[in-house]
């Protein structure tokens, strides 16, 4: 009886351990279930979010596609606005080299030292101060000034814009197309064959184009010289030689320091003093003065200047029928011509 208990009891525990086993594996396998449940949910949940990460991503990809390609569209616009500047700039820059011809130009102190000393005419010369003071320029310049040579003291930065940033050396000059004479050479020579000339004195003509048509007039109508001061006037340049058409060869000019002195240098000479002018009192076409006469003509704008007016013996005008108040400086200047030589 004791055996079979004990067989009994045995098996009773056996049977315990399988059913003990059995729930064990069942619970091993129901958790293993569900850890894989989990798992393929934290699986899903992590697909989802890397794919909303990677939309996001696509996204902010997309967008900095578009900023870039913005930014490089403004940047290709601004390269495009900076180019056309450029060439706009070049355009301008080409345009001031085309406008200003410096074929009758000279700089550098050799080169300079070598015209001053020829016979070559010479229109106006640029220097700074310490090239004039110098001991191998200043009696040169001084001898020039008087001479009627134009000669002005510049700065260097002044003299490198002049001469578009060419190495000056501190002075430049411009040739003339023909040489200038004295006053008291033309008041000579034009006297000579002509018991009653007529000079014509220019007082602020600053264009070439200008002085180059009032040239070709006074030869035209027999002129016997022509006097222009220093400054505010254009000089004997190519261009004034171009517009005279050849006249500049056949027409005397004397350049002067001071106008005013001048004409009180012709008073003397016994030259009567005409100015041209639209506050005139006396019609050009009244006046019947036979003498030698200085017929001073002033610019467009400003007209003979107060000094000049106070020089003049008369004060003339050109009758006008039109609405147009004044002329052009060389018009009125070879109606006048025509009208004195013509009395």
């Amino acid at each position: 009886m004791k055996n079979f208990s004990k067989k009994n009891s045995k098996k009773n525990k056996i049977n315990k351990f399988n059913k003990f086993s059995e729930n064990k594996n069942r619970i091993k396998f129901v958790n293993s279930s569900e850890e894989n449940n989990i798992t393929s949910n934290n699986n899903s949940l992590m697909r989802k979010k890397n794919n909303n990460k990677k939309n996001e991503y696509s996204q902010y990809v997309s967008k900095d596609k578009d900023v870039n390609s913005s930014k490089f569209s403004r940047r290709n616009s601004s390269n495009k606005f900076n180019s056309e500047s450029f060439n706009n700039n070049n355009d301008s820059f080409q345009q001031v080299l085309n406008k200003k011809n410096l074929d009758d130009w000279v700089w550098g102190k050799h080169s300079v030292f070598a015209a001053l000393t020829s016979e070559r005419a010479i229109n106006r010369i640029w220097c700074t101060a310490e090239i004039f003071s110098s001991e191998k320029f200043y009696i040169l310049l001084k001898n020039l000034k008087l001479k009627g040579v134009l000669i002005e003291e510049v700065s260097w930065n002044r003299l490198s814009q002049l001469t578009l940033g060419a190495i000056h050396q501190g002075v430049a000059l411009q040739f003339a197309y023909s040489k200038s004479i004295t006053l008291n050479k033309l008041v000579d020579l034009s006297k000579v064959n002509s018991k009653n000339p007529i000079l014509l004195a220019l007082d602020g003509i600053k264009d070439p184009h200008n002085l180059g048509a009032i040239v070709r007039s006074a030869e035209a109508f027999d002129c016997k010289g022509i006097i222009i001061p220093q400054r505010r006037s254009a000089g004997l340049t190519g261009t004034v030689a171009k517009v005279a058409a050849g006249a500049l060869e056949h027409v005397n000019v004397s350049r002067v320091v001071n106008l005013n002195r001048a004409l009180d240098e012709l008073k003397k000479n016994g030259f009567i003093i005409v100015g041209l002018s639209e506050h005139g009192k006396v019609s050009i076409s009244k006046f019947n003065e036979s003498s030698p006469i200085v017929l001073v003509v002033g610019s467009e704008d400003k007209g003979i200047s107060l000094l000049a007016q106070k020089k003049c013996d008369f004060l003339l005008k050109i009758p006008l029928k039109g609405k147009t108040s004044s002329l052009n400086a060389s018009v009125a200047a070879a109606i006048s011509l025509f009208h004195l030589t013509n009395k």
